[in-house]
């Protein structure tokens, strides 16, 4: 618990201080997330008994950040294509060495730890970014302890027991209450677009973190470890870090282009 809460109190102010200074240092941030959680997804894959492909995946995954970097967003469709065409021509050049399975979870490493994790400076680099980003960042938060709270106090319906069996359907309602709220919050005293936008995406990112938290215990679980890694004392590793917000950077980034 020491440990834990040690690792918060150093973690979550050097998070929020890159995040708010932008530019080189959301820069920074981003390619250094997106990289230790890339490798982290790669050892589970190990751990089930798949070969990562290491040098393929990280030249890819340096390819495509520093095309988002100097070019933007209109450069992610076209390297993931690339990326999906390289995969499946490995699949196809060294086929039955490289069976589907194989290629399915590298495509998927790239795509989970990295495509959708680098939203994390697409949303920055939105006009009020920042706001966006912090609101992001505090929905997911919570998110978390709403539904921690409420699940403890009041829990007794599983949500889903084979995947995380402490985690209960009046807990996901409480954490559905507890972005709701937060988002209440950011429209009262930040505005900046309408209580309805909010609401609907404080639905959104208190749906989407949940899943985001469930996919990763599911992926563990296939695996057969506790965490995804030992990076974070107390909290395991990027991806155990970073599970709800993974599903929730690129959904609040559309979103606000949709609605905002």
């Amino acid at each position: 618990m020491v440990k834990r809460t040690v690792s918060a109190l150093i973690g979550a102010p050097l998070f929020l201080g890159l995040i708010y200074m932008g530019g080189q240092y959301i820069a920074f941030l981003v390619a250094v997330l997106t990289l230790l959680a890339l490798q982290e997804f790669l050892q589970i894959g190990e751990q089930m008994g798949i070969r990562p492909w290491f040098k393929l995946t990280i030249f890819v995954t340096i390819i495509w950040l520093l095309s988002l970097l100097i070019g933007g967003a209109e450069w992610m469709l076209p390297i993931l294509v690339f990326w999906l065409l390289i995969g499946l021509g490995r699949l196809a050049l060294t086929y039955p060495k490289t069976s589907l399975a194989e290629a399915n979870f590298n495509l998927l490493a790239v795509f989970y730890s990295v495509v959708l994790l680098s939203h994390l400076y697409l949303l920055r680099q939105l006009p009020n970014g920042i706001e966006w980003t912090l609101l992001t960042i505090f929905l997911v938060w919570a998110t978390d302890t709403g539904a921690y709270l409420i699940g403890r106090q009041f829990g007794r319906h599983l949500l889903a027991p084979q995947v995380s069996p402490k985690k209960t359907v009046e807990g996901s309602l409480g954490g559905l209450l507890g972005s709701i709220l937060v988002a209440l919050m950011f429209w009262r005293f930040v505005g900046g677009t309408s209580l309805i936008t909010y609401m609907i995406l404080a639905l959104i990112i208190g749906i989407s973190a949940q899943i985001g938290d469930l996919f990763e215990s599911a992926l563990k679980r296939s695996a057969g470890v506790k965490d995804s890694g030992k990076l974070i004392p107390g909290h395991g590793g990027i991806l155990d870090r970073f599970d709800s917000l993974i599903f929730a950077l690129p959904l609040m980034y559309y979103g606000v282009k949709l609605l905002s």
